[in-house]
């Protein structure tokens, strides 16, 4: 992509946002590949991977099955944003010694398609992309997994009453937008004078993309959505959908001034019957407090968080996170 470096920095910010948050399938292109070991972020080498293309409502959208030839039950992942790649979630390839890991870019992101307007940037159209994914590829079972927006994502898809679902894990939920934006103005208000006055001045002036506010959003994600010195090179892809990130919620994780500004759906949580695990950083823009209270209104839910980690917990302590997911759904599939 050709633009100016503050540009550049803009959109690797963004592509690490956490993070947030059904129809006729049209047809699916599979390929079997061998992954590389020396693909970023893949720990587990040469698996056998199907990778390709699936026709959904608007356009096309790039999925990738690491493991693809594992009995176990599928972990189907929905990635955050909306708007962040997919990339990361295929940290949990160590899950893969035992079943196919799912991984797709949502239509507006990746490797997928990006359609002109806005139109098709709308939760129902999300919720029925997933199924469309989901019928694609065969997955009767899954074990399914949201990250921020992908919490969202994966509620909304729940309140359908999908069958074969046998599990969900929550990471880093935003399942209250008010409750969010409200956690990360008292996270702001923490950040020093010089960050809370480049906020301040730049969203009164609507220049949000200008290198002083770019600077000060970089200053709040060290401390809450990737706490790490050097990112790894999987986090580093250009790959972010920028439009549907900015339509859908806004300019920063702290203000949101998108279609997805009045979601609120903790009201909802205590229809989830199945088993639920919620996980978070100790520094999460999701924080320990929100996310306790989501697992309170959720039926026999369990949760885990991370010492020392913020938003991307699975980026910043994969081994960690991997061996929660791994006894969560040990436990689950002996019930």
């Amino acid at each position: 992509m050709n633009c100016p470096p503050h540009r550049r920095s803009h959109l690797l910010v963004r592509a690490v946002l956490a993070a947030r948050l059904l129809g006729c399938v049209l047809s699916v292109w599979l390929t079997a590949v061998s992954l590389p070991a020396s693909e970023p972020g893949q720990i587990v080498a040469q698996q056998k991977v199907r990778e390709g293309f699936i026709a959904v409502t608007g356009g096309k959208v790039w999925f990738r099955i690491i493991g693809a030839d594992k009995p176990g039950i599928p972990l189907l992942t929905l990635h955050g944003g909306p708007g962040v790649p997919s990339d990361a979630l295929e940290l949990l390839a160590p899950l893969t010694d035992e079943r196919p890991l799912v991984v797709y870019d949502q239509l507006g992101s990746g490797r997928s398609d990006v359609p002109e307007g806005n139109s098709l940037y709308r939760v129902e159209r999300y919720v029925e992309e997933l199924a469309q994914v989901r019928a694609a590829l065969g997955l009767k079972r899954v074990h399914l997994m949201g990250h921020s927006w992908g919490t969202m994502l994966g509620l909304e898809y729940m309140l359908t009453k999908p069958a074969g679902v046998e599990s969900l894990i929550f990471a880093g939920p935003c399942l209250s937008v008010k409750r969010w934006v409200d956690d990360q103005k008292s996270y702001l208000a923490q950040m020093p004078q010089s960050v809370r006055d480049a906020v301040a001045k730049n969203e009164a002036a609507g220049t949000t993309t200008s290198p002083e506010y770019l600077a000060a959003v970089g200053a709040y994600y060290r401390q809450h959505l990737l706490r790490m010195d050097e990112w790894p090179p999987i986090m580093k892809r250009d790959r972010f959908g920028d439009a549907v990130y900015q339509y859908m919620w806004g300019p920063s994780e702290f203000t949101c001034t998108g279609t997805l500004g009045t979601y609120e759906r903790a009201d909802r949580l205590a229809e989830i019957r199945v088993p639920t695990l919620y996980t978070c950083g100790e520094f999460d823009e999701a924080t320990p407090a929100a996310t306790a209270f989501y697992q309170g209104q959720t039926p026999g839910a369990k949760i885990k968080v991370f010492a020392g980690a913020s938003h991307m917990t699975y980026v910043e302590q994969p081994e960690a996170y991997c061996a929660a997911v791994r006894e969560f759904l040990h436990g689950v599939e002996k019930h």
